[in-house]
């Protein structure tokens, strides 16, 4: 009588993982991600050191993974190989279905923002704070915040973006003092931001969605200014408080293009006591 092995699914599905990150490696050549070719390139596509520099991760790991070992892989860590590997919407969720991770979903709290974080977004209220992207989705926010500009609770999650927020939602623009300023530099940010973005689906999308949503938007685009991060006091008028002078922050959580933690202090008591009122006021909608 003849024995059938069974190999168990985890293996079969490490295996499987393995060979789809490297067809994908293979696919994508050094001047789509930005890197010279040089002259001795023999490997099709990308270099697994490429990819692990690329997704921030160490060669040797990511090596481990095309090999399939049985190792670890954080959403944190798929994300960012997704990216890495310019995956489309499908691929980057069979990439989460192989290594047996759920995709977050848009509105789902995003895997990268941690519980401890979101205790700190707490914890520093009455100041109005919020995770970011570089590419202006609102990721995770504290009740002050979520008041600041508009009711971000009543805004659709796959809408919480600053950028579609500036040109499409007007209780937003309303609190935005020198709007056509603000609207500039958030352009010229987010141009800058893109360089390292421009195959990926998600930039892609939003981009159109802004050029549909704005002629405005287009003009602005179409002057290829480029700035970087900068910190400065804001001026804000809330439709609940009045006008509000905060100190703007970033907090970089990881590389300058990743995640950021975005904070405002209030530059004056009037302000401190204006948002004081705000989170008074969220809280009693609660």
């Amino acid at each position: 009588m003849t024995t059938v092995t069974r190999v168990p699914e985890t293996d079969i599905r490490r295996h499987e993982l393995a060979g789809f990150l490297r067809s994908r490696r293979e696919r994508i050549t050094p001047e789509q991600v930005g890197l010279p070719r040089g002259r001795r390139r023999r490997t099709p596509g990308l270099r697994r050191e490429e990819v692990a520099q690329l997704s921030a991760v160490g060669v040797t790991w990511y090596t481990w993974l095309e090999q399939a070992r049985d190792i670890h892989v954080s959403p944190q860590v798929l994300d960012s190989l997704a990216r890495a590997l310019l995956l489309d919407r499908s691929e980057r969720t069979h990439l989460f279905a192989l290594a047996g991770a759920a995709v977050p979903a848009p509105g789902s709290d995003c895997t990268g923002v941690t519980p401890a974080l979101r205790r700190l977004l707490t914890q520093l209220e009455p100041f109005p704070a919020c995770v970011q992207n570089s590419r202006y989705d609102i990721l995770a926010y504290n009740r002050t915040y979520g008041r600041l500009l508009c009711d971000l609770d009543a805004v659709a999650p796959q809408d919480r973006n600053c950028m579609l927020l500036a040109y499409t939602d007007e209780d937003w623009q309303a609190a935005a003092v020198d709007l056509p300023d603000v609207r500039r530099v958030m352009a010229a940010k987010l141009r800058g931001a893109m360089a390292e973005h421009l195959a990926e689906p998600a930039w892609k999308s939003l981009l159109a969605r802004l050029q549909a949503a704005s002629p405005e938007f287009g003009e602005i685009w179409a002057r290829h200014e480029v700035v970087g991060a900068s910190n400065r006091t804001k001026l804000f008028r809330n439709a609940e408080v009045g006008l509000l002078r905060l100190e703007h922050t970033d907090l970089w959580l990881g590389p300058s293009a990743g995640p950021r933690l975005v904070s405002y202090a209030p530059a004056d008591e009037e302000s401190r006591r204006g948002l004081e009122l705000l989170l008074e006021s969220a809280l009693a909608r609660a």
